[in-house]
């Protein structure tokens, strides 16, 4: 029952938008959009929720989002330079799928507290929330985690994934027509802050990156072991 309870909200934003697509509102594709981006986030914390997590690792996820936030706000003010990336996949690398997406969520749910909530909001959350779910599933399926320059190579890409994500909510909300044309014409716009977040992702995570992951790999493995 709490589960459904907490999957509620989701259904019906998801169901609310898709009416006003059916309607055919004038803004009924930023609509939609953000109803399914919110629908999947709560799936995302449903999933976690229902998830085998100890209270030790709930501790830790938290306190790596926490650290995540905070890494965001020195940078602010630099367009694009963003640590709390390479910080999302690591975690998700260390502690699997689910850990990465909640540290990438409420990372992005808190650090906006200081430098703004709005409607975009929901789309960083998802954003950084890919980042570690997909930064999870790499470690996972390479088992022992993937090298250090092919992790390198995967945050690079996360830089312009990530802007192709906030680039479409742009475009579905505040863009008309929608055509290739003008999504293209967003996407070349933000080209530049988009590379800046790709080579920032592989310098953060060349000069700590791997010396993070082992430390947390130790202490998951640590935390395993007392459990058990």
């Amino acid at each position: 029952m709490r589960q459904i309870v907490t999957a509620l909200p989701a259904v019906l934003l998801v169901g609310i938008g898709f009416w006003q697509g059916l309607r055919g509102e004038a803004w009924a594709p930023g609509a939609v959009a953000a109803a399914v981006a919110v629908g999947v986030l709560f799936l995302f914390f449903w999933t976690f929720e229902v998830g085998r997590t100890s209270s030790r690792e709930v501790a830790v996820i938290a306190a790596l989002a926490a650290v995540a936030a905070v890494l965001r706000l020195p940078f602010a003010g630099i367009p694009g330079l963003q640590p709390t990336t390479m910080l999302v996949a690591v975690s998700g690398l260390a502690f699997g799928w689910r850990a990465g997406c909640a540290v990438g969520a409420t990372a992005a749910l808190v650090s906006n507290f200081f430098l703004g909530q709005g409607p975009w909001t929901p789309w960083q959350m998802l954003a950084w929330g890919l980042v570690g779910a997909t930064a999870g599933a790499l470690g996972k399926a390479t088992g022992a985690g993937p090298g250090r320059f092919w992790m390198a190579g995967f945050l690079f890409g996360w830089g312009y994934l990530y802007g192709a994500v906030m680039n479409l909510w742009f475009w579905l909300t505040f863009i008309s027509p929608l055509t290739w044309g003008s999504f293209a014409a967003v996407e070349a716009a933000s080209f530049w802050f988009d590379t800046l977040h790709a080579a920032g992702n592989v310098l953060f995570y060349l000069l700590a990156g791997p010396d993070l992951v082992r430390v947390l790999r130790r202490f998951r493995n640590r935390m395993t072991l007392s459990v058990e």
